[in-house]
């Protein structure tokens, strides 16, 4: 019972719009609410049994990082509960995942960056990827897109085009000298 996992030792707590996890401080992650979307971890539980450091959540799934730096996702798959398609990419070095309401970004110890989820909301980073190898030091997430600040001050961003996944109209002014994105 979800009750009798939570009465003592969360350190914290993550929400989506559907369901909860929670890091205890064995590093363990118990998870409730609508089973597609999150509240559900049983298909992944042997991973989350120890270890996780960090747990960061979509509208419909999760994504938690390890002290190993790999990424154990779960929830609704199309919506980034199913990372599969980039596994290989998330097996170590990840230091921050953000989500925004239909995919996720990774970013790697190495400062390169990895998607997953709907193609159209940020989880393709095909038409950006030869910017995302090197540099990124942030990433922010919004409602369909994704921005990134590079360590030259530089911003990518990719996802929906009209919701800020396309920002050639302001690109010039975007090459050098951001601090920070909002």
């Amino acid at each position: 019972m979800v009750a009798d996992k939570l009465q003592e030792g969360v350190v914290q707590v993550f929400g989506n719009m559907f369901a909860f996890a929670a890091i205890k401080d064995d590093g363990s992650v118990v998870t409730w609410g609508a089973e597609d979307f999150g509240g559900d971890s049983s298909l992944v539980a042997d991973k989350l049994q120890e270890r996780v450091l960090q747990v960061s959540g979509n509208l419909y799934a999760f994504a938690a990082i390890k002290d190993d730096g790999s990424v154990v996702t779960w929830g609704a798959e199309d919506l980034g509960g199913d990372s599969s398609s980039v596994a290989d990419q998330l097996q170590e070095g990840v230091v921050q995942v953000v989500g925004n309401r239909h995919a996720f970004a990774a970013i790697k110890d190495n400062g390169s960056v990895v998607s997953w989820g709907a193609s159209a909301g940020g989880g393709d980073t095909s038409s950006v990827a030869d910017r995302l190898q090197k540099g990124v030091v942030q990433v922010v997430g919004n409602y369909s897109a994704f921005a990134a600040i590079k360590d030259d001050g530089s911003v990518v961003s990719w996802g929906k085009a009209s919701l800020g996944g396309d920002s050639s109209p302001v690109a010039a002014r975007l090459q050098a000298g951001i601090v920070q994105v909002v």
